[in-house]
């Protein structure tokens, strides 16, 4: 689901307003055209909505339309035309160090459109072979409050381009328990990195809640920079409680996704899982990496896990070996047998995780919010202010706070 169809773009127009309506109202069109797998007649109204060149999301669902390298040219062409179309309006200084712009994009809505090819850039100069990393740490320089989530990618772009040193910095200072809200050029300044362990207190509140490609990728650097070390083993030992899912399909050596999630996702689920693998797997699977991740009793042993049925008592002996629950992959059994014995305990756990599934796709897509759906809220930061969308609601439901 494009990006603009979020927030307060999706009720006062992309980009603020800067587009024509009959122009986005073409993107609208070849947007729903491509979902449904149609993108053959998609092309036309991209190419109306092409003719108003500030409609830079046209260009992006074009380039997704493209072949590499094609498709990497198309956005390049359009990170141009969106970088004079903003120095046109916010002034000709507006991407240097100290102007008014620059730390808060993404709270003028004027450059939202900007920020998406910049977006749109890193994945497919990711999938392209192309250094990926200097572009979103340009993100994080003007959009320090990262809301495109692209600094879950910049840990793994560090490592992949032999850089352990800037991504264990650039992890710890997210790590930290007295990190502020908001960092300056979103925490990309890459100082040293400390090599010293958190207490037992902050281990607990990071493996509860940090993030999941955090914490794996402070671990490999770790063990880049240090060797098998306290500190890279305290990191796996957090990356495994709060996602399990990534060590089970490393030590499992399971084949590395063929390309990214596109589905809604809850914070360290499983579709964060398969983002994380198709970027990193690669660094995990050197002999000696992977090697050291098996061998780590500690880390190891939070991923083997126990069958969900109460009454049976069977635990893993080798990493993946039980089955998930096919509708929630929330819990595993050693046997069908046990799965059809738990049903009747499962089945409200597993309907809730489903109801809030259909709630985030609703959302994600735009579409009212399903009559079962779990409450959420959504909220965007624009102009000073903040604009909170409650779900369920009807379309267009809105609170200014």
């Amino acid at each position: 689901m494009p990006k603009h169809r979020f927030g307060i773009e999706n009720e006062i127009g992309v980009g603020g307003g800067i587009i024509s309506a009959e122009s986005q109202r073409n993107l609208e069109i070849a947007e729903d055209l491509c979902n449904r797998r149609k993108p053959e007649k998609a092309l036309p109204y991209l190419f109306k909505a092409m003719e108003d060149e500030n409609n830079l999301d046209a260009f992006i669902q074009f380039a997704f339309l493209h072949h590499l390298p094609e498709a990497v040219k198309v956005l390049e062409q359009a990170e141009e035309k969106g970088r004079e179309a903003l120095k046109c309006r916010l002034g000709r200084d507006c991407f240097d160090d100290g102007s008014k712009s620059v730390g808060h994009f993404y709270e003028l809505i004027v450059t939202r459109p900007y920020i998406r090819v910049l977006q749109a850039q890193v994945r497919l100069y990711f999938e392209n072979g192309q250094p990926a990393e200097k572009t979103v740490i340009e993100m994080l320089r003007l959009c320090p409050g990262d809301n495109m989530g692209q600094r879950t990618w910049l840990w793994s772009l560090l490592l992949l381009c032999n850089r352990p040193s800037d991504a264990l910095s650039f992890c710890q200072v997210w790590l930290a328990p007295d990190r502020p809200g908001v960092l300056p050029r979103g925490g990309a300044t890459f100082g040293p990195p400390s090599s010293t362990c958190f207490d037992a207190k902050v281990e607990d509140q990071l493996s509860s809640h940090s993030n999941g490609a955090m914490a794996y990728n402070a671990a490999v650097a770790a063990f880049e920079l240090f060797g098998d070390c306290d500190l890279a083993r305290q990191y796996l030992r957090i990356a495994a409680k709060v996602n399990p899912i990534i060590l089970i399909k490393i030590l499992a050596q399971m084949d590395k996704p063929r390309g990214f999630n596109m589905m809604p996702r809850t914070h360290n689920g499983a579709e964060d899982a398969q983002d994380y693998l198709f970027l990193t797997q690669d660094v995990w699977m050197k002999d000696d990496v992977w090697a050291w991740a098996n061998g780590t009793p500690e880390a190891k042993n939070n991923v083997l896990k126990p069958c969900a049925n109460g009454e049976c008592g069977a635990i893993e002996t080798k990493v993946a070996q039980f089955k998930r629950c096919g509708a929630c992959k929330q819990v595993v059994y050693c046997s069908q047998t046990c799965q059809r014995g738990d049903w009747k305990t499962h089945k409200p756990r597993c309907q809730q995780r489903q109801q809030i599934k259909n709630t985030i796709r609703a959302v994600y897509s735009g579409r009212p919010a399903p009559e079962d759906a779990i409450p959420t809220a959504s909220a965007d930061f624009v102009g000073g202010g903040v604009v909170v969308q409650t779900h369920p609601m009807r379309v267009g439901e809105w609170t200014k706070c």
